[in-house]
């Protein structure tokens, strides 16, 4: 679609931007994995993003060339060290999210937008499908000023190329906190792609983002514990 095509020119324009900027935002190797797996922190900037069910997310990111990590998680809720059965209550405010740690010298936080916008529907409030409550909703979590900058330009430019017709109700935050999740929902569509959530709805973002996305594919997945 012609609002689309806006998009992708808005996105090659934020690159540069996102690229220098990113660099006050390092952590150490541990904070930023969260699963000790051995990362060069001076070449490693970090997302938090949501969309709905963590597990589609993690799917999808772990298919785009110079991720190195995604990590589902807890973030911007009232409660300490959640768990995954008090957040699906919807009573401890967090949002399902995805810890993405990438190469800026090989994506650009605003390609993971343009990535973001396209694999879920930013137009519907606190759900993603049958899957309803807070804990799903659209969500943006920066964590400095130029990705705050970033994120509310990208809004803007698909408000007005109209790419939904809906409003776009993504929460646009600083990111409060992250709290990893249990270990059973790290990479879970590559071991549980039977699972007929997995294959109906995790698959069928996974694959929007193949064939949107052709030229950003890796060439195999990344697996959890392995090493880009």
């Amino acid at each position: 679609m012609s609002g689309y095509n806006i998009v992708l020119g808005f996105c090659f324009t934020l690159s540069a931007l996102g690229a220098c900027g990113q660099k006050n935002i390092h952590q150490s190797k541990k904070e930023l994995t969260g699963m000790n797996q051995p990362i060069d922190s001076a070449h490693t900037d970090t997302a938090v993003l949501a969309g709905g069910c963590f597990w589609c997310l993690d799917a999808v990111y772990r298919n785009m060339n110079g991720v190195l990590d995604v990590i589902s998680g807890y973030s911007n809720g009232t409660v300490k060290n959640p768990a995954y059965r008090e957040v699906c209550t919807g009573r401890t405010g967090h949002a399902e999210v995805v810890k993405i740690l990438y190469n800026p010298d090989s994506v650009s936080y605003a390609e993971l937008l343009e990535v973001f916008w396209r694999v879920h529907d930013p137009t519907q409030l606190n759900r993603q499908g049958n899957d309803v409550g807070t804990q799903y909703r659209s969500g943006i979590y920066y964590m400095n000023e130029t990705q705050r900058d970033i994120a509310l330009l990208s809004k803007k430019t698909l408000e007005e190329a109209g790419v939904y017709s809906g409003a776009i109700v993504t929460e646009i935050a600083p990111l409060s906190m992250f709290y990893p999740a249990e270990d059973y929902h790290q990479d879970y569509y590559r071991q549980n792609g039977d699972n007929p959530y997995c294959h109906y709805v995790v698959g069928e973002k996974v694959e929007k983002f193949r064939k949107l996305f052709k030229e950003r594919l890796r060439e195999t997945p990344l697996q959890k514990g392995s090493n880009p």
